[in-house]
């Protein structure tokens, strides 16, 4: 909700940002910095500012537009991608995520990594998707994202696959994988789409504790269910991204990253500018 306070939070960072909103601030500069790749000892020295790069990413993600179109601002298209690609094959963007989301939690006063999180999945269409599928359910030909979030709805965890994969075997592979990223996750709430005997099965020799919450059919009009209206937030702060509208991308994990570009930028404002 908008307020007087934070239309004034909102101008102060514009101020601070040198041309575009999506621009880094000093403040988010300082923190990301220390997590970049160290420059070569060996061979010649890049000349590329680093910062302009992560800016250009940034802009491509909120915006929208492809990579021949980024505006004259920044550094070639050919030298972003280039960098972009790489930071990819390092895993930078969900080191700077996972970081930024620890942070966060600790400033709110919570411990850095959770114990209680919530699954859900979202279809949407792929037109250059390599990798896609039809989604019978949803009626929606394209990638299915699985995510886990927190209690307070901060990515935790996505897993990309074709629309056609069902929510409980997408669920399956966030469950084998989210054990080692966040050891202290235990409890999980999901809807009656993941009451399957497989996944419950995985959850419990795993040690997870997967809580249905279903909806209330014989309740006229509409209920905010506990737990599940936070998933479907986090699924709203993405699509504010319009790369994240539609899924253009060709490779899933060029895909995965720009959901962790748009994801860690906002609590990377948010812990800078708190």
């Amino acid at each position: 909700m908008w307020t007087r306070e934070s239309r004034g939070r909102m101008a102060e960072i514009a101020r601070k940002t040198k041309r575009y909103p999506t621009d880094l601030t000093d403040e988010e500069w300082q923190r990301i910095q220390p997590l970049l790749p160290a420059v070569p000892k060996r061979g010649r020295r890049p000349t590329t500012d680093l910062r302009e790069v992560l800016n250009a990413i940034r802009y491509m993600a909120r915006s929208g537009g492809g990579w021949r179109m980024l505006p004259r601002d920044f550094p070639p298209w050919p030298t972003v991608y280039w960098w972009f690609r790489r930071f990819v094959r390092l895993l930078l963007f969900r080191t700077i995520h996972d970081v930024a989301l620890m942070l966060d939690r600790e400033q709110a006063g919570r411990e850095a990594s959770p114990s209680g999180g919530i699954l859900d999945s979202q279809s949407i269409k792929a037109p250059h998707g390599a990798t896609r599928g039809y989604d019978a359910g949803k009626k929606v030909l394209g990638r299915k994202r699985h995510i886990a979030v927190d209690t307070d709805g901060r990515l935790l965890m996505v897993n990309l696959t074709s629309a056609d994969i069902a929510d409980s075997a997408g669920a399956q592979t966030i469950l084998a994988a989210i054990r080692k990223r966040w050891p202290w996750l235990k409890h999980l709430f999901a809807d009656g789409a993941y009451d399957r005997g497989k996944l419950m099965s995985k959850a419990a020799f795993l040690d997870f504790v997967v809580e249905i919450v279903r909806r209330l059919d014989h309740e006229p009009g509409f209920k905010l269910l506990p737990r599940r209206w936070v998933v479907e937030r986090t699924f709203g702060w993405m699509v504010r991204w319009r790369r994240l509208v539609r899924d253009y991308e060709a490779r899933l994990d060029v895909s995965e990253a720009f959901i962790h570009v748009a994801m860690g930028s906002l609590l990377l404002r948010r812990i800078s500018h708190p």
